[in-house]
């Protein structure tokens, strides 16, 4: 019988810890190889092959046209937007138009960045105030296989960590075409307190300070007039063993809207490709977060605990059909938020024997409330003239895990959890007193993993497992439209899922890290959202089944150049044919082919340059195909060149090729003008940013 000596148990349990936010197990392997910075491989740590690490080295070679595209690191996800920059993102995954992040869970520092019940959308996912350059790592998921995982996370999660302290304090200045601008300053230094060690014996704790300030205008005829600042500050102490950190982000952004407008002017000539036909839609939001972690580590076990506290506000002025709803005023709508939310995590695992095999046994809780006030006005030129809905919510959810990881021998490991979810949802409708109530729901979860190898740097996994989403509170509750005073069907607070993967990670070709997933993912419901100011967020669709097959590689054909080649396909379909009261069983925006090609050269006399090009495949935009959204290949450049050790200039070419795409296409009735015909199945769009440049200098002292 193999067994585990304490000491590996202890190594392990501090690498997984270090590179996993939400939980540990024990393993029978020293800790992964990494063959550079770019990825942790995996071997021997991961639960399925579609399951990875990216480190920070990867996003300094990435030219990034928005915050958001870092999560572009997790293969097969596209991100795009439908709107202003200040607004959160669209994204795709596994055949999954996630909207603004439904499906799939965001956290940054441990604190969820997706939003239940919010104005715009369910799940809404707002990852502008990132800072790419303090990333240290993310810890990226897919599929409902992970015990610790809950809401939002049936499709795959990301845990984005940013590091505790800086090797070189940051100065950098970016200038770019379209009126951008950007700065960053970032540094860290280590506190000492009458020169007294702190308790983990070191000099004393670690301030990390970061101030980033961005303004953009974009390419749109109506300026974008995009103002984003971003403070963050940290204080840590101790190592990835035992310590704890503290957390301060204070956040704003202010923005002009051009949303998706209709294809046929666009084509005609009648619309410029980067006009509005609304120019007064835009938004404004702000955040202030204060988070907590501390951690400890023995070869007995573990114990982790995070804590998070928000306050968050949106505002969001709309028009997607223009005049066809209220041609008099025209279709402009507000959305409202002012929200306050609380939650916690707490992780407890020990390390003992199953049967006289090395085992792990881990429970946790989580808790989450949140506090809401949502607004629905209907208005012209962002000044209301009609509250369409005004709602309290109060959520409160819970979810309750526990799971075991045991090895069996040299080359078999499992892992079984059990996982509990309750959403308690109180509202009031100031509004429609009808409307007002409570619910209740709860979802059991059962999950699986069983991993074999690894055999000559090769793992064969099998996941399988249940996942779950919330809905809107306003969908849970509401017994009368708030437009048309008919009667609501009500739909339940959670909506299951089940998923099922067959996967291969192998390492058998040296410097070649590839693997492979075949994969299944059934769901109760679709989410979609309605762009009519009648609705104004998201709303449930029919049941839906999905497969498909991911290939993702990484290659190190030497010291200096990187090469990665991700491939993923789906195929998606509503579970029965005609649903909806549509024809088809096509699913609207789910993309069925993404692939990736990415190429990094570093230390050629100075230089270093990263080329990524990504393949996003056309996708339906109505259940029977008629109408199609076509694909795109979009190109950027990263040059860097060491002007000297502290000194580093950089350009970054942003759709090098000048391609002429679509970030988003929606099937969608409008009227453009008053007096003009409703143009029914109708195509909008929001288009691609055209050929920019962005040149850096980089600062380190």
């Amino acid at each position: 019988m193999y067994k585990l000596n304490k000491e590996l148990i202890f190594l392990v349990l501090v690498n997984l810890l270090t590179i996993n936010s939400g939980y540990a197990y024990l393993e029978i392997n020293a800790p992964p190889i990494n063959l550079n910075v770019h990825y942790d491989n995996g071997i021997g740590t991961s639960e399925a092959s579609s399951q990875g690490v990216v480190e920070k080295a990867t996003l300094n070679d990435m030219a990034l046209l928005r915050p958001g595209e870092v999560l572009e690191v997790v293969p097969g996800l596209v991100v795009t937007q439908h709107s202003g920059e200040g607004k959160a993102n669209q994204y795709f995954l596994r055949g999954y138009n996630l909207d603004h992040g439904t499906d799939f869970a965001s956290f940054l520092d441990g604190v969820p960045v997706n939003m239940p019940t919010n104005a715009h959308g369910q799940g809404y996912c707002d990852i502008n105030y990132l800072i790419p350059e303090l990333v240290d790592h993310i810890d990226y998921r897919k599929g409902p296989y992970f015990t610790d995982s809950g809401d939002f996370s049936s499709a795959g999660s990301a845990h984005i960590q940013y590091q505790n302290s800086l090797n070189h304090n940051i100065a950098n200045i970016t200038l770019g075409s379209f009126g951008f601008e950007r700065f960053l300053f970032a540094g860290s230094t280590q506190l000492q307190f009458n020169n007294q060690e702190s308790i983990f014996g070191n000099s004393g704790p670690i301030l990390l300070g970061a101030v980033d300030i961005t303004r953009n205008n974009g390419p749109w005829a109506v300026k974008e007039d995009l103002q984003r600042n971003n403070l963050l500050l940290r204080l840590s102490d101790g190592s990835s063993l035992n310590g704890w950190s503290i957390d301060g982000v204070v956040y704003n952004a202010s923005w002009n809207s051009t949303d998706q407008v209709p294809l046929a002017l666009i084509n005609s000539g009648q619309l410029g490709r980067y006009s509005s036909l609304d120019p007064t839609d835009g938004g404004n939001t702000d955040r202030q977060i204060v988070s907590g972690e501390w951690h400890d580590i023995d070869k007995n076990g573990y114990i982790k605990i995070t804590t998070y506290l928000e306050h968050y506000n949106l505002q969001l002025w709309s028009n997607f059909s223009f005049y066809e709803l209220r041609p008099s005023t025209g279709d402009q709508f507000e959305q409202v938020e002012n929200r306050n939310f609380v939650g916690g995590n707490i992780i407890k695992g020990w390390n003992n024997s199953l049967f006289n095999f090395d085992s792990t046994n881990e429970i946790g809780l989580q808790l989450r409330e949140d506090n809401i006030h949502v607004n629905l006005l209907n208005t012209q030129a962002r000044i209301p003239f009609e509250t369409v809905s005004n709602d309290r919510v109060n959520e409160t959810s819970l979810g309750l895990y526990l799971q075991n990881m045991t090895v069996w021998n040299n080359w078999f490991r499992s892992l079984v959890g059990l996982r509990e979810d309750s959403l308690i949802i109180n509202m009031t409708s100031y509004s429609q007193a009808q409307n007002s109530g409570s619910s209740f729901n709860s979802k059991f979860s059962p999950k699986a993993s069983f991993i074999f190898g690894p055999w000559n740097s090769t793992e064969l996994f099998f996941n399988l497992g249940k996942g779950f989403h919330s809905n809107d509170a306003r969908g849970v509750i509401d017994k009368v439209d708030p437009t048309t005073g008919n009667a609501s069907v009500a739909v339940p607070a959670l909506v299951g899922s089940s998923g099922k993967e067959i996967g291969l990670r192998t390492e058998v070709i040296q410097n070649l890290q590839s693997s492979i997933a075949f994969w299944t993912l059934d769901s109760d419901s679709e989410i979609v959202y309605n762009a009519d100011s009648d609705i104004g967020s998201s709303s449930p669709n029919a049941a839906s089944k999905r497969y498909g097959v991911e290939w993702n590689n990484h290659w190190i054909t030497n010291d200096q150049l990187f090469i990665d080649a991700d491939l993923a396909w789906t195929h998606a379909r509503y579970a029965i044919n005609n649903a909806n009261g549509e024809t088809g069983d096509l699913i609207p925006n789910a993309v069925g082919k993404v692939a990736l090609l990415r190429a990094t050269c570093h230390n050629f006399y100075g230089w270093s340059a990263g080329l990524e090009t990504r393949f996003v495949g056309p996708s339906p935009l109505i259940q029977d195909g008629s109408l199609m959204a076509p694909s795109s290949l979009v190109t950027n450049l990263r040059l860097n060149y060491a002007i000297s050790n502290k000194v580093t200039a950089s350009i970054d070419i942003l759709n090098l090729f000048n391609t002429k795409y679509y970030d988003i296409a929606y099937q969608q009735d409008y009227q453009i003008s008053p007096t003009s015909p409703v143009v029914p199945n109708g195509v909008t769009v929001h288009p691609g940013e055209p050929l920019q440049f962005r040149v850096t200098l980089k600062f380190n002292y």
